[in-house]
């Protein structure tokens, strides 16, 4: 398959996309921007294309909050205008999306599924909720992850994030793996799915737990101060609020792609991102 990646060549996730895919590009295209979009489809022709553009935040989603129309543009008019060039191309396409726009762990403590409703708790998780809630109408794959860990040193990657951080929160969250991202990504395409899919690693982990395996896997003498959520904004390090959820992966599993947990596979990633330091 011929493969289109929206998101600037220097993105994070797209360029893990164009690494992991073959027979792939980055476009650069303004998304924001239909008539270029409609441009660049016909120029390129592609049989998927994957939207991995995004504001997520300079250098967090506080942006977001005093940013208001540049977040809307982004993140929701901007997957809109995909939707509408894909429909008229008859282009199957696949969004980036996240699991930020839960709070909590679901009405029934085991994780919220797809169809619940959402809690988003800032403003930057509205913007990712209301497309999704407009692309689930059509004939488009909608995937979220959260708080994305890779193999690779990054400052996107949460490893990275957390280790330049002096105080660590620890509530439990979901979180993706990318590796195993990148790969059910590609099944569900392939697949040619449609809908919303909570691509997380099962299971749940605390932030202060992922710091806590990094000191002792990777630096010893890291030091950091674990706090409580009501701490992080009580001492003013946090405008917006920041989602703590755990996801429900049954859907993903129903499909046959089985994720493997995260508390077993944190300790693997750890291990490759040891040997990934330079």
């Amino acid at each position: 398959m011929k493969y289109l990646i929206f998101g600037r060549k220097t993105g994070w996730l797209a360029q893990k996309f164009n690494d992991f895919l073959e027979n792939s590009l980055i476009s650069d295209v303004d998304i924001t921007d239909l008539p270029a979009l409609r441009e660049e489809l016909d120029k390129k022709k592609p049989e998927v294309v994957i939207n991995a553009a995004g504001i997520t935040g300079r250098p967090n989603i506080d942006w977001c909050e005093e940013h208001k129309i540049e977040t809307v543009a982004v993140n929701t008019t901007g997957p809109l205008n995909i939707l509408e060039a894909c429909e008229e191309r008859k282009i199957y396409w696949c969004h980036l999306s996240s699991g930020c726009v839960f709070q909590g762990r679901g009405s029934n403590g085991k994780g919220f599924k797809e169809e619940d409703q959402a809690n988003p708790p800032s403003f930057y998780s509205w913007t990712k909720y209301w497309a999704d809630q407009i692309l689930k109408n059509f004939s488009s794959l909608i995937v979220r992850l959260r708080m994305p860990i890779d193999n690779e040193p990054n400052p996107r990657n949460l490893i990275d994030k957390l280790v330049a951080y002096s105080q660590i929160i620890n509530t439990e969250n979901s979180v993706t793996i990318i590796q195993d991202f990148l790969k059910a990504t590609k099944q569900l395409i392939e697949k040619r799915r449609i809908g919303i899919y909570h691509l997380v690693n099962p299971g749940s982990i605390k932030p202060s737990e992922i710091i806590e395996l990094y000191k002792k896997m990777i630096n010893p003498n890291h030091q950091f101060k674990v706090i409580s959520e009501k701490d992080l904004y009580k001492q003013g390090l946090a405008k917006a609020v920041r989602s703590n959820c755990v996801l429900n992966t049954n859907k993903l599993q129903k499909e046959g792609i089985c994720l493997k947990p995260i508390q077993e596979r944190i300790i693997e990633i750890m291990r490759e991102y040891k040997d990934n330091i330079k």
